[in-house]
């Protein structure tokens, strides 16, 4: 058989109730066969600071290690104001510093957001996506996954209850592995 394929996932996200952690959790159920999936949480990631750089901080140390050993990476983005958290951009900031030393590197990358409005996410997603190509990451384009009116789709644990949404993450966690076992040759 194929050697199992890493994926990390994280969400932007700090909140305990957070839907796109919550979606990110959904994913766990939804990994094809040999393949693993981490979780790391954001939490206790210090804001950027270049004048850290020469000591960075042993979680963001953690992330960046985490991201260097995974064969591929799963982003789950909320929307604000148009665009990705700064607890998220915070974090993608530091793993890809100090130049040289850019921890996404070449990674494949699959992304989801979750929001209560209507498009779920979307304008994070392609923020996002811009923010990847500098970092020379290669997202998996299909299927877009964009949870609208999230808070519908999740019971009262935080536990993904729509069927469409299930199937588009299998469909996407199939991509991923499919897309990172291409780009492995």
């Amino acid at each position: 058989m194929s050697e199992q394929i890493s994926i990390l996932g994280f969400a932007g996200s700090l909140r305990k109730d957070s839907l796109n952690r919550a979606l990110l959790r959904a994913a766990l159920e939804f990994v094809p066969p040999e393949t693993k999936l981490e979780i790391f949480e954001l939490d206790g990631i210090p804001l950027f600071n270049q004048d850290l750089e020469s000591s960075v901080p042993v979680k963001v140390q953690d992330f960046k290690n985490k991201i260097k050993a995974a064969d591929a990476l799963l982003i789950v983005t909320p929307e604000y104001n148009y665009s990705v958290p700064g607890v998220l951009k915070n974090a993608i900031d530091w793993a890809s510093r100090p130049p040289g030393d850019n921890s996404f590197d070449n990674k494949p990358a699959a992304i989801m957001s979750a929001s209560t409005g209507i498009l779920g996410g979307a304008r994070a997603q392609y923020h996002l996506r811009q923010t990847l190509v500098f970092l020379n990451v290669h997202p998996v384009n299909k299927p877009e996954i964009f949870v609208n009116l999230a808070a519908q789709k999740f019971d009262s644990l935080g536990k993904l209850t729509d069927m469409k949404t299930e199937e588009l993450i299998i469909q996407l966690m199939v991509n991923l592995v499919a897309w990172t076992r291409k780009l492995q040759g």
